[in-house]
């Protein structure tokens, strides 16, 4: 076998040589010119099944390559990339696909286009270039002088011609979606040119956001002031559908010239548009205006090159400050770690997040009023630091320690060692995975009729849930992200994240980004019409409340997104802002007894359809008030080995007990590890009050408001008011 490799890559070479004079020559190639070449090379046509007419289109490729790095005609000006647009005039179309070439959606670079990229790459003699999939090299044989290269490509065929072409360079064969973890050791690039696939992704198969995830990736890895030229699908712009995810990933950069090319790839067998991006990693400003063009030729009088700004070395992450006293609203550690040179490691690993168990739990500290210094009761983390602003808990909270936990989360090595999770957010992920690991005593199904669940010995073993009750500064969504990174890198690669509205998208791709995940991970519902399967092999879906309860005829994104999730999901359910799900009790309101709200039923069903999900709920009003905790039918606080029969009974007890009562729910869930509530302390914090006069009009106005609202209340509440009111008239 490794003899006929070797043969076959022989013949390789050797037609791609016969096709070089025709190409120095100025010659124009056809088919049957490509065609002889492969049958003197390889000893037989394609009918006898010694190569094929998409292997005959690689050695085209091949020998523009070969031939382009030999010449010595360099590029100044966009004038010199005209012989190179009358170069692309004298080749054959490519008319055959082969199966690998869709897989890895292997669409070259033309060779007009790839000239047009690098002039705009304005390529200085000490960059170091990287192309995350170089495909057979025709983006960057242009190149002019440069200190380094590096090439990565996927498919080990184009790797063998790569080095045969770029004998200089370093080549790869990395996930492009990757690199930046990949490369983690190398040398980090000034310019990286790019021509990602659109499509498809390394384990995800069809990925409409594949190009979105390798210019991420990309632009992380390139330095911080070099340069990147990026040709993307023509879906990737600020068109209303894309319009979030495209100032997202643009966010922090500049983006010098934006081009939209049409008809341009019709030499490679399709019609499709594509835009060409000059993105410089610098502080972001506006994007400039797109330049369309339905041709290279029509493009260049449009173009002009920008000035590079000078790239910049990382600069390691600062030495966390601490204060040198010690404060009574902030946890302190038995033994203070001395200071210390911080460097960013080199690595960026899965790990297992190291903590010490407490068998006693941690002192209280001081109290303060009804608050107590929060500190984590019982684990110690090895590396993690303190959350940058102190956190405080009740003192009913505080003075009740959490369980032991067994759960041992999984994180980039970074993640912990950069301090993108303080202790107080990772003690969440822990107690998280350690509610997670436990099921609710007995085994259910859902009602045919209304949203509760029915013992049933054939039923399913329903997964417990955790209770996030952080208040505004400590967090939420970063510890959402955390728990759903813990379990992605667990091979959970399927997520609902549950917010309150489609501008939280944002939000949450931050939050998701900052610990090391990817913006197109996360994708609103709102991509795929509710009549439509959602095609998302893996990644986090974003669905928002009033979505979740949407119906259309037969069709309703309940049944969409339990269809994506099937029968047996194991992921995460975050439901963020979980108090907009509090309507789903019912119960009295100012007009009489109302029924419970669809978005509450609705993120109910939810959860009673997915029996193994990992139900993550977040709401800082968890404990205020009972309907704030009737939705939360994984935490077990009704049904087997309970002190209620089921919710309407739990509900009943409790609002009679009042806000004590509740206290006590939310302190037996802290006890058995369901449950934590922190806030930010007001430790140091001044305010001065600013009184208001009101004027004699003013209190006029609000007097009037106060007489209408009375009337409006007794009418509510049925009071005869009409003589009252004829009389109040009468009077004015």
């Amino acid at each position: 076998m490794t003899d006929l490799f070797h043969a076959a890559n022989r013949a390789d070479r050797e037609a791609a040589r016969q096709l070089l004079p025709r190409l120095n020559s100025g010659q124009t190639i056809t088919r049957r010119h490509l065609n002889d070449a492969m049958v003197t090379a390889y000893g037989g046509s394609d009918a006898e099944g010694r190569w094929t007419q998409r292997e005959s289109f690689e050695v085209l490729e091949h020998a523009l390559a070969l031939h382009i790095r030999a010449s010595d005609r360099a590029l100044n000006s966009f004038n010199d990339v005209r012989p190179i647009i009358d170069l692309a005039t004298r080749l054959p179309t490519q008319t055959v696909r082969s199966e690998d070439q869709i897989e890895w959606q292997q669409f070259s670079t033309p060779v007009d286009i790839g000239a047009v990229a690098v002039l705009l790459a304005n390529v200085q003699p000490d960059d170091v270039i990287l192309e995350p999939s170089a495909g057979n090299g025709l983006l960057v044989a242009h190149l002019g002088a440069h200190r380094a290269l590096h090439l990565n490509e996927l498919d080990p065929v184009r790797r063998g011609r790569l080095a045969d072409v770029f004998p200089d360079s370093n080549v790869t064969g990395h996930d492009g979606a990757t690199l930046n973890s990949s490369l983690s050791n190398a040398e980090r690039p000034t310019l990286i040119v790019m021509n990602p696939p659109f499509s498809r992704s390394l384990g995800r198969g069809v990925d409409d956001y594949a190009a979105v995830r390798h210019l991420q990736a990309a632009l992380r890895r390139l330095r911080p002031g070099g340069r990147l030229v990026a040709i993307m699908p023509d879906w990737f712009g600020p068109s209303a559908r894309m319009r979030d995810q495209y100032e997202t990933v643009l966010r922090d950069v500049t983006v010098r010239t934006a081009i939209r090319l049409e008809k341009c790839y019709l030499k490679h067998g399709t019609s499709i548009a594509v835009r060409l991006f000059v993105i410089d990693k610098l502080p972001g400003k506006t994007p400039p205006a797109i330049i369309q063009r339905s041709s290279v030729t029509e493009l260049l009088e449009a173009l002009r090159i920008h000035e590079r700004a000078p790239a910049r070395a990382d600069l390691p992450a600062p030495i966390p400050k601490r204060s040198s006293g010690v404060s009574m609203f902030r946890a302190v550690k038995s033994s203070r770690p001395e200071p210390r040179p911080y460097h960013a490691p080199a690595r960026n690993d899965v790990l297992p997040v190291d903590y010490a168990k407490l068998d006693t739990p941690a002192p209280l500290l001081d109290q303060t009023g009804v608050y107590l210094p929060y500190r984590p009761s019982r684990i110690v983390f090895d590396k993690a630091g303190e959350h940058p602003t102190a956190l405080v808990e009740s003192v009913a909270m505080g003075s009740i320690p959490a369980p032991i936990p067994d759960y041992v989360p999984r994180l980039p090595e970074r993640t912990v060692a950069e301090r993108l999770l303080s202790a107080s957010q990772l003690e969440t992920v822990v107690y998280a995975g350690h509610a997670w690991s436990q099921t609710i005593p007995g085994r259910f199904k859902p009602n045919k009729e209304g949203v509760g669940l029915t013992l049933a010995e054939d039923g399913d073993a329903y997964r417990k849930g955790f209770f996030l009750g952080d208040g505004t500064g400590a967090g939420k969504g970063r510890q959402i992200a955390a728990c759903i990174l813990d379990n992605w890198l667990q091979g959970r690669r399927r997520n609902i994240w549950v917010t309150k509205n489609a501008p939280l998208l944002e939000d949450a791709r931050r939050d998701w980004t900052a610990l090391g995940g990817l913006s197109g991970d996360i994708q609103p519902i709102s991509n795929w019409k509710i009549d439509e399967p959602i095609k998302l092999d893996q990644g986090v879906l974003l669905v928002t409340y009033p979505t979740l309860r949407s119906l259309r005829g037969d069709h309703s994104r309940l049944k969409q997104i339990t269809d994506w999730a099937g029968a047996d999901y194991q992921g995460v359910i975050a439901f963020d802002e979980a108090h907009e799900m509090g309507g789903v009790a019912g119960g009295e309101g100012a007009l009489g007894a109302k029924e419970g709200s669809q978005q509450g039923i609705c993120g109910v069903l939810l959860q009673n359809y997915l029996p193994s999900a990992r139900v993550l709920y977040a709401s800082a009003t968890g404990a205020s008030d009972i309907n704030n905790l009737a939705y939360a039918v994984r935490l077990g606080l009704w049904g087997p080995e309970t002190a209620f029969a089921d919710r309407e009974q739990f509900i009943s007890s409790i609002r009679k007990g009042g806000i004590a009562a509740m206290e006590l729910v939310a302190r037996d869930l802290k006890a058995t590890g369901l449950y934590m509530a922190r806030a930010l302390s007001f430790a140091g914090v001044e305010y001065d009050i600013l009184k208001h006069e009101l004027t004699p009009a003013q209190i006029e106005i609000y007097d009037t408001y106060a007489d209408a609202w009375e009337i409006l209340w007794r009418a509510a509440h049925k009071i005869a008011y009409r003589e009252e009111a004829v009389m109040r008239r009468s009077a004015a």
